[in-house]
């Protein structure tokens, strides 16, 4: 599957795009510990002090953000889902 990173997470990954593999379950909490194993920088970026994800970081799946789905952060993917990730954006 795709995830996309946006602004400042972008260099983390050093691309827009990476390419996940979604066989054995993944839920979207288990994508965040394998981006995290992955690219270990974006450990301070991703995941709080207790190791959940950083309460100002955004990530949405399909559209939709994953604290509103059903199953929350214990959403199982599927190659088909679009995943994005990125922390808050402000401005004026």
């Amino acid at each position: 599957m795709k995830v996309n990173f946006y602004a400042t997470l972008r260099p983390i990954v050093g691309q827009k795009t990476i390419e996940i593999d979604t066989s054995g379950n993944l839920t979207a909490m288990g994508l965040i510990h394998k981006v995290v194993a992955d690219y270990p920088d974006m450990r301070q970026e991703l995941l709080d002090e207790d190791g959940n994800f950083s309460s100002h970081m955004k990530m949405f799946i399909n559209g939709r953000e994953v604290v509103y789905l059903e199953d929350g952060f214990e959403f199982l993917l599927t190659e088909a889902d679009k995943v994005d990730i990125f922390p808050p954006v402000g401005g004026g």
